[in-house]
């Protein structure tokens, strides 16, 4: 006979571990990515609770919210639990944070040289084990609209979707692009294949009126330019 699962009811959890309680508590800060759509949906399923349910269709996307608003209202109802209120509720609350960042504008940048570029990339990109994939995205006056993880690597390396950059450029408006990924290896020289993929994205970004205006790659505490180094 199949052994009928029994989960523990969210009312039942310490008070730490209840998602609006650990907001009022700690802050918005201190909350999971699952905490956060979980209090957007409210209540899990028969098997799982909110927040179990909300990091179940995370992984789904690779905990990626970007991804996860791609989803839309119809794809969200497949998942147990996920009626068509809660899946307009995580559209909405994405969709909420998209145009905040989007709006942000009390304080945009303006990238003017490489080392700006470098700058504002360096919390992201200096010192890491592994290698990333960042994208600026920038308006008519070259101040930033965003700065966009677009993929996580291992030691070798990442891959950039081209449709995913320019998906997101669109959606946000970007006149041009600065790229940049890093070498955990501390090896500042482009390979072949970054070498590729610039150009790639730079007769992609012809075609839509989205210029590449860099490629930037990083090490531990330096950076090597296309642009720079006359690539571009």
């Amino acid at each position: 006979m199949k052994e009928q699962f029994h989960k523990l009811p969210i009312s039942s959890w310490a008070e730490d571990d209840r998602p609006r309680e650990k907001l009022m508590l700690k802050g918005k800060g201190q909350l999971s990515k699952a905490e956060l759509i979980a209090i957007l949906i409210g209540s899990g399923n028969i098997e799982e609770s909110a927040v179990q349910l909300a990091q179940s269709i995370l992984n789904t996307v690779k905990n990626n919210l970007a991804e996860l608003s791609s989803l839309g209202v119809k794809n969200l109802m497949k998942f147990k639990g996920i009626g068509e209120a809660k899946a307009i509720s995580i559209v909405a609350g994405l969709e909420l944070g998209k145009r905040r960042l989007a709006e942000d504008v009390l304080e945009k940048k303006k990238i003017k040289s490489s080392e700006d570029a470098f700058h504002l990339l360096y919390p992201e990109l200096s010192d890491k084990q592994y290698e990333e994939f960042w994208v600026l995205m920038l308006d008519r006056a070259n101040q930033v609209i965003r700065k966009v993880n677009i993929s996580e690597g291992g030691m070798a390396g990442t891959v950039a979707d081209p449709k995913k950059i320019y998906k997101m450029a669109l959606d946000f408006n970007a006149s041009s692009l600065i790229l940049a990924h890093n070498h955990p290896s501390n090896n500042l020289k482009p390979s072949q294949n970054d070498i590729d993929l610039t150009k790639k994205l730079k007769s992609a970004g012809k075609l839509l009126d989205i210029e590449v205006l860099d490629h930037l790659i990083f090490g531990n505490d330096s950076y090597y330019s296309f642009a720079d180094e006359g690539l571009m």
